[in-house]
């Protein structure tokens, strides 16, 4: 059984940058739904006892159709929203950037933190409709930026890259505080990411 991440944190905890209405609706609800909806889905398939990677990863397999897409949906939307809600932190708590081997991977790949910021602010706010911006690594511990529609994700998009950070610019994610400015939204979540917990992912990946 699949299982929603349960937030460390309380849901006005992230204000001012994220409004608790928007916290308590996002997971909640939609968080909720894509969790409920996948278990459903897994265990019709039979796939309900596989790691939420390796079911990503392998949706190539499931012979029927629905059932494949019904995985993709709503299993990247539950391993989508626990990456997200798993690297947010409220201000006070939060560690500001990246240190050790991540901040060496960051500088050597895009120049420095803040073009790193710029180019994936750049992914999301340009992401068209719903969907996500990513960072993420390979085993070798190399860096890619990318943006999927909907609730893909690098696996399941079949890169082999696994994803480290995750921007939702799905609409449920910021509209009832930011209304249609996406891009606002974009640059105030930097306040309440963690690099403490990105690099706990990133040292998962390429142990």
């Amino acid at each position: 059984m699949f299982k929603q991440i349960e937030l460390p944190y309380g849901t006005n905890a992230l204000e001012p940058v994220i409004d608790q209405l928007t916290v308590e609706t996002h997971h909640g609800k939609h968080h909720k739904t894509y969790t409920d909806n996948l278990n459903a889905a897994a265990e019709k398939a039979g796939v309900q006892d596989q790691d939420i990677e390796a079911l990503l990863a392998d949706l190539g397999n499931i012979t029927d159709p629905a059932d494949a897409k019904a995985l993709r949906n709503n299993g990247g939307g539950f391993y989508n929203h626990n990456l997200y809600f798993s690297t947010l932190s409220p201000e006070s708590e939060k560690k500001d950037a990246p240190t050790g081997k991540l901040a060496e991977k960051i500088d050597a790949a895009f120049g420095s933190l803040d073009a790193f910021k710029e180019k994936i602010n750049a992914l999301a706010v340009g992401q068209f409709g719903s969907g996500w911006a990513f960072l993420s690594a390979n085993q070798a511990g190399d860096l890619f930026l990318s943006a999927s529609p909907n609730q893909d994700n690098p696996i399941s998009e079949g890169t082999g890259n696994i994803p480290i950070l995750a921007i939702d610019v799905w609409e449920h994610a910021y509209y009832l505080q930011y209304k249609n400015l996406r891009a606002s939204y974009v640059k105030e979540l930097w306040r309440v990411i963690d690099w403490k917990k990105v690099e706990a992912i990133y040292e998962r990946v390429v142990a």
